[in-house]
């Protein structure tokens, strides 16, 4: 098995230190599967390791590597379409104990999280690059390749459904 060679000017070790986890979320985001988030994720990073063609500026470099890993995960999920598979994550795993406080927290924490993953593809990938990665609309829209106007469609509804899946939710939680 030959190893690839990386470009001259790119560390190794800063690339996988500023975008493995930033790769692992968004690759999660679409998947719903650690396991295959984390195959997605070292893919990506190896792509942009092998990159031989510079970038224009450090947006450029995050906004190519959200580009890449959001098709590895759409190319993925399009393959699991034509091969079914059994999940193998059904298996629950143990809980470490939690604090009284922690418990309440944690099922409001996983409760946005379900409500978020369960929204559509479009509206869950402008959502976690909104909020999550801090994008605004137009860079959003350039890296999943539509309209400023879609992008901003597509935040309007699911915070509308956020809204009324959550509804009450937060009443006696901080922000």
């Amino acid at each position: 098995m030959q190893i690839p060679r990386t470009a001259p000017d790119r560390d190794p070790e800063r690339l996988v230190r500023d975008y493995a986890d930033l790769v692992l979320r968004v690759c999660y985001t679409y998947l719903r599967s650690t396991a295959d988030a984390e195959d997605v994720c070292q893919d990506t990073l190896t792509k942009l390791i092998c990159r031989e063609e510079p970038f224009r500026d450090a947006g450029h470099e995050r906004a190519w590597v959200i580009r890449v890993a959001s098709n590895a995960c759409k190319n993925l999920l399009r393959d699991r379409g034509a091969h079914p598979e059994a999940d193998l994550d059904a298996v629950p795993e143990p809980v470490a104990p939690q604090g009284p406080g922690e418990d309440a927290l944690r099922r409001r924490d996983d409760r946005v999280l379900n409500a978020v993953m369960a929204l559509p593809l479009p509206q869950r990938e402008a959502v976690y690059l909104h909020y999550y990665e801090g994008y605004p609309t137009r860079q959003i829209a350039a890296i999943t390749g539509s309209t400023d106007v879609a992008v901003r469609r597509r935040l309007s509804r699911a915070r509308a459904r956020l809204r009324e899946d959550l509804m009450g939710e937060y009443d006696d939680f901080p922000a």
